[in-house]
């Protein structure tokens, strides 16, 4: 009977807390990088060039999954004050008039992103400090705006799925 409830539940919590875990990961990881350029500095007044780099991908995953985050837990930032006090269905038509902008510009956003992650995987372009390949942390602008893209979707399925209460913001 476990092994029944655990995909559902591991299925749940990557639902819940996919962008977290990935922000957490990415944060700690500028964290860690430049308190350690921090010390190198310090002690032996000198430098590495990978830590620096590395917090810039970090950065960069955090900052598209916090996004990301930010839009299933509906605290991106919108001004709702003059939406709410239009009628129901005219306040309804422009929040989804805007969201639907949104998505627009979002899938646009992976179109664009698709384009230049293909030049990369035509091209190797090899970071200087870890010798990754860039397409690996550059494809956080295609993860990050589909990930955006389809938390989107998730909320406009669970919002008609409950029936359609308040606003869909």
């Amino acid at each position: 009977m476990m092994s029944k409830n655990r995909p559902v539940s591991i299925i749940k919590l990557i639902d819940d807390r996919f962008e977290e875990i990935i922000c957490a990961i990415s944060f700690s990881m500028v964290a860690i990088c430049v308190f350690l350029q921090f010390c190198i500095r310090a002690i032996f007044g000198s430098a590495l060039a990978w830590p620096e780099e590395l917090a810039i991908y970090g950065m960069a995953w955090g900052v598209y999954m916090g996004s990301s985050m930010c839009v299933r837990e509906k605290a991106h930032l919108r001004i709702l004050l003059a939406v709410k006090s239009l009628p129901r269905k005219l306040a309804i038509s422009v929040v989804g008039f805007g969201d639907l902008c949104w998505l627009v510009f979002n899938l646009f956003m992976v179109v664009v992103g698709f384009d230049y992650i293909a030049l990369l995987f035509e091209q190797d372009f090899i970071s200087p400090a870890l010798g990754i390949n860039q397409k690996w942390p550059q494809s956080i602008i295609v993860v990050g705006y589909l990930m955006m893209s389809f938390r989107i979707i998730q909320h406009y399925i669970l919002w008609i799925k409950d029936g359609c209460p308040d606003l869909p913001a």
